[in-house]
């Protein structure tokens, strides 16, 4: 299939993916404030991401958006303005009184969370060109230009991605009833959520090329 290095390609990816970053810190984020359900739905969000990433790279779209400026700041700043805003509502949720934010948790859909974890990592640029610059690593020179070893690694790592996330929201998900007992540290955990949504999109907004 044009893959080299197959394991070498499995032991980086999960050394990537268990690195901490936004994916990480959004997948604790829901699993901690809203259950493992919401947790997993945010797993299958950031993992379709990554297979968005996939097909940009496969046909080429990553390498438009590596060589232009303007797509690359383009994509930049809506990721950090989709960031920024998912944090001024974690701390503006502060307002709400116990009741109706146990109420508003009640009623997030899997959907709006899914959606939420596709839009967090399709809309990170960095992302792009990392899968640009390591995927080919492990791709034969007579097949860099074929699409097939780019979607395969790419849903290797989606896969690796999911089982490390899974269990992540598994550990996490088991906090939840003890934040939705203890008012005073949920409130705390939303204002830490909050500003560090708000300052990982201050990061992306100052990424450059």
């Amino acid at each position: 299939m044009g893959i080299e290095n197959f394991i070498a390609f499995v032991l980086a990816a999960l050394l990537f993916i268990m690195t901490p970053g936004i994916d990480t810190v959004f997948v604790l984020n829901r699993s901690i404030d809203q259950g493992r359900k919401s947790g997993a739905y945010a797993v299958l969000g950031v993992n379709t991401g990554v297979m968005v990433h996939t097909l940009f790279a496969a046909l080429g779209l990553s390498i438009i958006i590596a060589q232009s400026a303007i797509a690359f700041t383009i994509i930049k700043y809506l990721g950090a303005i989709y960031l920024i805003y998912l944090g001024v509502m974690k701390l503006l949720s502060q307002k709400q009184t116990v009741t109706t934010k146990k109420e508003s948790r009640g009623q997030m859909s899997g959907k709006k969370n899914f959606f939420s974890g596709l839009l967090t990592n399709t809309l990170n640029p960095k992302v792009a060109l990392f899968f640009l610059a390591f995927f080919p690593q492990f791709i034969s020179p007579q097949h860099i230009e074929d699409p097939t070893p780019f979607i395969l690694l790419g849903l290797t790592y989606a896969g690796i991605g999911m089982v490390w996330f899974l269990i992540l929201t598994m550990f996490a998900g088991g906090l939840s009833q003890k934040m939705k007992n203890n008012p005073k540290a949920s409130l705390w955990f939303d204002k830490f959520s909050g500003l560090a949504f708000i300052l990982m999109g201050i990061k992306i907004a100052f990424a450059k090329l």
